[in-house]
């Protein structure tokens, strides 16, 4: 039976790296069918491959298939039930959020749609040490609100360059909000973080929006 498998992979930034990394994979009997490039530094790349395998007991071989290549090494092997779009999900939860039509809603909207796009244990929404939303089972609100300061002192963080490999976090300027987004044993990357700091930024306008849009209703 054909399996989903998510290879994340370090290799080095030269030329004919990447193919010597993909026909390592065919001769694994793997199938590449996407290919994600999540962080790129000044001599190594992070890439994670979508491949189809033909059964799960094939992916111990495919681990030792792609370290063969001189420079590279496995970070982690996923089996999923489906392949992630990121681009395709980043739109459908933007979509989301402008849908909503109200500010709860739209908060309800948020942690659920990243905690899904990103693969997480959970999310949480977070102003002033109260918690707004939350998708999954996230820490005790004093826990998330000390995240919250300790990743908020870090202009790297801030700037989605860099964080705890198990934690994502964004902030809605206009509103000071934060989101957060866990998940163990699967590190987040550059690319990644970038992505939530687009989102949340929708999050926040669509939010004022809406504020805007509730005062100027008419009583009725």
């Amino acid at each position: 039976m054909t399996v989903h498998v998510l290879v994340r992979v370090w290799l080095p930034d030269r030329p004919g790296a990447l193919g010597a990394v993909a026909s390592r994979i065919g001769a694994a009997r793997g199938d590449i069918v996407g290919i994600d490039v999540l962080e790129r530094g000044e001599t190594v790349a992070v890439d994670e491959f979508a491949v189809e395998l033909e059964h799960a007991d094939l992916a111990p071989m495919l681990v030792r298939e792609i370290e063969e290549v001189d420079g590279a090494a496995v970070e982690e092997v996923r089996v999923v039930a489906a392949f992630p779009d990121p681009r395709l999900d980043a739109l459908d939860s933007a979509t989301q959020l402008c849908e909503a039509d109200r500010v709860e809603s739209l908060h309800a909207v948020l942690v659920s749609h990243i905690r899904q796009e990103f693969l997480g244990e959970w999310a949480a929404l977070v102003v002033d040490g109260d918690v707004l939303a939350t998708a999954g089972e996230p820490p005790e609100p004093a826990l998330l609100q000390a995240l919250v300061a300790g990743t908020g002192a870090s202009p790297l963080v801030a700037e989605g360059a860099t964080g705890p490999d198990d934690l994502a976090v964004a902030t809605l300027d206009r509103h000071g909000a934060a989101l957060l987004v866990g998940r163990a044993g699967h590190p987040f990357r550059r690319r990644e973080r970038a992505q939530l700091l687009a989102l949340t930024r929708i999050a926040d306008r669509a939010w004022q929006l809406l504020e805007v849009g509730a005062t100027s209703e008419p009583a009725g």
